[in-house]
């Protein structure tokens, strides 16, 4: 895993001043390369790649980038693991191309060459961010893999373009706006991250996952990308060929997983798992045993308060599978610790809280392993979200009522606070037996905030929004434009409301927010981290699943589950669902108290105008009465507190 970062331009730069520029953008990025760094410029052209590796496979100087091909027809700068790169070397070699090292980047490089940048990523089984020149046709393609793993940011004005692995690579040359993109803010607010293609900044975008995009001509405005792989044609391609055998399907799902995992443990350097005990990571971590002749390194997080802790089931799962474990408590004043440091690492506001914990234990597996591999994925793609089960169930019911009826009720709910309604809970619940006893009050508010919404996208755009429902309560401007989540959930294929909201989340939720805060938190501590159930090609395969093998009643992830029985007896897996949550609203009132409130109560937040100030201290006062739905739209304010005196200056 890598980062890179470059310029083209019209400014008529000479080859100093395109070197000085590359080397100015790649400097903030050297924790994501510490072992190597290049650059490589052709004045003519205008342009300039720089790069920081983090040497993974063939450690020797044949490796380095940026790296030009035989023919000096391309140079490319690659972040990022081809698994299949030994197959399509095989497939190369009868053709004539010899290769001098091992890396994957030759092999990239030689595709390249033989069919073209187009058909060449096709083939590509991977996590990628690639920058190429072509010398010949003299334009750049800047290419992201069908996933979003790994990210790419591109800026643009009339004359200058850069681009690179992180926002602070692009604010970092040779020309860049800061101004905030008001839409995207309130987006942020919403979901607690950006989606994509807007970043922060106006005149920034992230590349879209599967996407190319091709220029020519500095001076010209941004092309579109153009899209190499659809996850929507995918989803309905799977659905109009469904396995209709569960025993051959999940005999299909076991091989597919288990060359998933394999083919991800191709390095050169020392590697582990992140594992939870939770279905996902326990499955990569058991296929990655059966695979490897020793015991794998696994680490895992855990935290003091005993309602978020997962540590315990995490030892279980290792001891059973044998493998040299780690675990580290996370405390309020861990948080307080690392959270100086988040505005640095997620350069545009991100909110999610499990930041903090993917970060402390990034940091721990690196201590022995410079290779990870992660369980995310198993959620959107077989139907792990409660929210699956609560939706599939309880929206279509609810859009059948009149508005003129659900909006009256939703009223009534919201008006009674969340601690009266725990109060009456044993009154209330023999009504509504289907509305779970834990946080009873907190719950109903949110029936009541889905009943408000027009449709069943909004509604689940609800259900998914972690922070504030209505984000043009708290912002001055700013309403966050259209909405790809709720246009997916309302439209008309899938057919079937339970795969919108999974394609949903897969477009959405899972680049924008999961694997953004992966590759953040594992790349600031110098980490990569590789996602075997995010194989294309086991998405593609989820698609073909019988929803039965997904949520089975209020069961998700079905199919998983007996893949990873065959390995761990059930009864050392099954739990509740706990998510990988923090208490980030017991440490707002507590640890990160002081902090906090220095930020949202000083001259700052009053100064920029942004911010409706009733709402603020709402919220606030919410958090300190002990409030837990209040916690994570706070935490949202405070990380962009924290954030924009850094960035956005």
């Amino acid at each position: 895993m890598c980062g890179f970062a470059g310029v083209l331009s019209t400014a008529g730069y000479n080859a100093d001043h395109l070197t000085g520029h590359a080397r100015r953008m790649i400097a903030p990025i050297a924790h994501r390369g510490p072992d190597d760094s290049g650059i490589w410029v052709d004045e003519r052209a205008g342009i300039a790649l720089g790069f920081r590796r983090l040497a993974i496979l063939d450690l020797s100087p044949l490796g380095h980038q940026p790296m030009q091909s035989p023919s000096g027809r391309f140079v490319i700068a690659f972040n990022g693991e081809i698994y299949n790169f030994r197959d399509l070397r095989r497939e190369l070699e009868p053709h004539g191309y010899t290769f001098r090292g091992h890396s994957d980047t030759e092999v990239i490089l030689a595709c390249f060459e033989r069919w073209g940048i187009d058909q060449a990523v096709r083939r590509f089984v991977g996590m990628f961010a690639i920058a190429v020149w072509d010398t010949h046709r003299r334009e750049l393609s800047l290419i992201r893999d069908r996933l979003g793993k790994k990210p790419l940011y591109v800026y643009s004005e009339p004359g200058c373009l850069t681009f690179g692995s992180e926002l602070k690579a692009l604010v970092a040359g040779p020309s860049f706006n800061r101004s905030i993109d008001h839409a995207a803010l309130a987006s942020y607010f919403r979901y607690l991250f950006i989606p994509a293609p807007k970043t922060i900044f106006r005149g920034t975008v992230k590349l879209p996952a599967a996407h190319i995009l091709t220029v020519r001509d500095a001076s010209l405005p941004l092309p579109d990308p153009v899209c190499y792989w659809s996850l929507r044609e995918a989803a309905l391609a799977g659905l109009a060929n469904p396995l209709t055998r569960p025993d051959e399907a999940l005999e299909g799902l076991d091989a597919l997983l288990s060359d998933a995992v394999r083919c991800r443990l191709q390095s050169d350097v020392p590697l582990g798992a992140l594992l939870s005990g939770g279905i996902d990571s326990s499955i990569v971590v058991a296929l990655m045993q059966e695979a490897s002749n020793r015991s794998a390194n696994t680490y895992t997080i855990g935290f003091v308060e005993e309602a978020f802790d997962e540590a315990a089931h995490a030892s279980r799962v290792a001891r059973h599978l044998g493998t040299d474990h780690t675990e580290l408590l996370l405390t309020g004043e861990d948080a307080r610790s690392l959270v100086p440091r988040l505005p640095e690492i997620f350069d545009e506001p991100f909110a999610d809280p499990s930041q903090l914990p993917t970060l402390l234990v990034s940091h721990l597996a690196r201590q022995q392993v410079t290779v990870a591999l992660s369980g995310d994925g198993g959620d959107e793609l077989f139907g792990g979200y409660n929210r699956y089960v609560y939706g599939a169930q309880m929206l279509p019911r609810l859009n059948l009522l009149p508005s003129a009826l659900r909006q009256p009720i939703a009223a009534g709910i919201g008006n009674v606070p969340a601690a009266t309604w725990d109060a009456l809970r044993s009154f209330a619940s023999s009504m509504l037996p289907w509305v779970p006893q834990e946080h009873f009050g907190d719950r109903l508010h949110k029936l009541g905030r889905l009943m408000n919404a027009p449709s069943v996208g909004e509604m689940y755009r609800s259900l998914l929004s972690a922070g504030w429902q209505h984000p043009e309560d708290l912002l001055a401007e700013g309403h966050g434009g259209e909405d790809a989540t709720e246009q997916i959930v309302d439209g008309r294929e899938p057919r079937q409301l339970l795969d919108r909201m999974m394609l949903a989340d897969q477009m959405t939720y899972l680049p924008d927010d999961l694997l953004a805060k992966l590759d953040r938190a594992s790349m600031a501590a110098s980490l990569e981290v590789r996602a075997p159930l995010l194989d294309h090609r086991v998405v593609e395969y989820s698609w073909r699943l019988p929803r039965e093998m997904k949520l089975r009643g209020q069961v998700g992830k079905w199919a998983l589950r007996q893949v990873l029985y065959r390995r761990v007896p059930k009864e050392i897996i099954e739990r509740p669902k706990m998510g990988f949550s923090v208490p980030i609203g017991r440490w707002l009132r507590g640890p990160l108290r002081t902090w906090a409130e220095d930020l949202v109560f000083g001259d700052g937040l009053r100064a920029s105008g942004l911010f409706d100030m009733s709402e603020v201290s709402r919220v606030w006062k919410k958090v300190q009465e002990g409030h837990q739905s209040a916690g994570t739209p706070l935490w949202a304010i405070v990380m962009f507190l924290a954030w924009k005196p850094r960035w956005q200056v």
